[in-house]
């Protein structure tokens, strides 16, 4: 039986792992930290149960059809439900609107702020369910290795109407004219990593999903999601070994033979996907001779964004929050611009409030309330405690004033995350929390290769490669890997490496 080790058990980890297991292969992960799940994390603490990263569930689709590869449904595992309404947005402490789950009211709520844009909100929708039903079911789908994969009639038609070469915010501008709806629309791509003028407008694929599939939400948290996959991959024979720190991928004669931790034990196989942190895997664990990728180049990348997280225990119920809650009462073009285009601590910053609680009781104490916030800021920016201390003074201050409440006496729990952490536990190139960012010239196979181009039995899989940043990409970024394994290790005859 041919081994296959994986380095990392996030999701796009866990995802080639298990689809792997199913083809036969004998698949170890090897996860650094003490827990499965990558940037998903959780922990507990004081009662309160904290996801440590990603907390939309977008794309539920995605996630059913993973599941099906296996012969499973989500429902398996875990017991998801819709929010309603899907998330709150504060524009001004007696400003703020709601985006209703079902499509009719969502229409009303587009009619009440710029009369006469319902016509142009089913259009914007119309154009972004084609270019979800196009993107997420064949182009991400293709592992990129170069742009041929691309370049058949059918698909070349299409980059018409996918708007490839169209930026977001002129796409959105050309439909709707308040300046609430355009920030509506665009902040899905804050995310993405870059402002919404060279962000490519195939990205409102995301409204789609936002308005459309809706935003939902796994009972007990998005680390559900974790142990379900985890659970998976042990109904089909993967071994996961936790504390694994990888100091080194042994090489001979253009392959990986072995990866050798920091304590000096060796992990020998068939082939190698790296699900951790790509840069590092490059830069860390091979030599300059196998690396796709110089130090240069890497630093030539526009990266997403990073972000200053807090996980918080409050002693009350919060009074005015939804699950999800959005703060744009500041300059939106601001802050991208200090993300983005000058690289800097936001001057006033937006942030984003999830009070999981609110919709779960189990993840805080009786009466309590679990708030995670997040300010998105640009990588690789001195962290120190000071800034994180400012910053949360500022996010409280605002968060008290357009709530109409005193927070901050009733903290009983309080825990920071920035930069700095990101690099500690994950290795995060400049410590960044969501990859590369989606511009048009790293999309697609203009992003770093999946391939190693000089060790035959070595892949990357993740949110620096394709298809790019998310949960969900990065489960089907697991799964495009592992058929591009089992295509070469398959087809390169019997026999298997040594044991350890």
């Amino acid at each position: 039986m041919k081994k296959v080790v994986v380095i990392g058990s996030g999701f796009s980890g866990l995802a080639a792992a298990c689809c792997l297991a199913a083809e036969g292969f004998e698949v170890t992960i090897l996860e650094k930290n003490n827990c499965p799940g990558g940037r998903a994390r959780q922990f507990e603490a004081e009662g309160f149960v904290f996801d440590m990263g990603p907390s939309w569930y977008w794309m539920p689709d995605v996630f059913e059809d993973f599941f099906a590869l296996f012969g499973k449904k989500v429902s398996d595992y875990y017991e998801l439900v819709r929010l309603d309404p899907s998330y709150q947005v504060f524009f001004g402490p007696n400003d703020r609107v709601e985006i209703p789950a079902q499509m009719a009211e969502l229409e009303n709520l587009f009619e009440q702020i710029e009369p006469g844009s319902v016509p142009n909100l089913r259009k914007f929708l119309t154009e972004a369910e084609y270019k979800y039903r196009v993107g997420m079911g064949e182009f991400v789908h293709k592992p990129s290795h170069s742009i041929w994969e691309f370049a058949d009639l059918r698909v070349l038609s299409s980059m018409i109407r996918l708007q490839m070469f169209t930026p977001m915010s002129r796409h959105v501008r050309q439909l709707f004219k308040s300046e609430k709806l355009i920030q509506l629309l665009e902040f899905p791509v804050l995310f993405l990593g870059a402002t919404p003028q060279n962000t490519p407008a195939l990205y409102s694929l995301m409204n789609y999903a936002d308005m459309s599939l809706g935003t939902w939400y796994p009972m007990g948290g998005m680390f559900k999601i974790v142990e379900a996959m985890v659970s998976l991959a042990r109904e089909l024979s993967v071994e996961i070994k936790l504390n694994q720190e990888i100091g080194q991928i042994e090489t001979a004669n253009g392959k990986a033979i072995s990866a050798i931790t920091a304590d000096g034990t060796r992990y020998a196989a068939d082939a190698f996907v790296g699900s951790a942190d790509y840069h590092h895997i490059e830069t860390k664990l091979l030599d300059p001779a196998h690396q796709n990728y110089s130090e240069s180049y890497w630093k030539k990348r526009v990266m997403a964004p990073s972000s200053l997280l807090w996980y918080i225990g409050v002693n009350k119920r919060v009074k005015g929050l939804h699950h999800h809650n959005l703060f744009f009462d500041e300059d939106f073009g601001l802050h991208s611009e200090e993300i983005y285009t000058t690289p800097k601590w936001p001057s006033k910053p937006l942030f984003y409030a999830s009070a999981p609680s609110v919709t779960d009781p189990s993840v805080a104490p009786p009466g309590c309330e679990n708030l995670f916030l997040l300010i998105p800021v640009a990588p690789g920016l001195e962290d120190t405690p000071e800034i994180r201390a400012r910053y949360f003074d500022v996010v409280m201050e605002r968060l008290e004033r357009h709530t109409g409440q005193s927070i901050r006496p009733h903290i009983v729990y309080q825990r920071s995350y920035a930069h700095a952490d990101f690099v500690q536990d994950y290795h995060a190139f400049r410590g960044n929390a969501y990859g590369l960012a989606n511009t048009l010239l790293q999309t697609a196979f203009l992003k770093p290769k999946m391939k190693n181009r000089h060790l035959s039995n070595l892949w990357y899989t993740g949110q620096l490669t394709t298809p790019g940043p998310g949960v969900p990409p990065s489960l089907i970024s697991g799964q495009v890997v592992a058929k591009e394994v089992q295509k070469v290790i398959s087809s390169s005859g019997s026999g298997s490496s040594s044991g350890q």
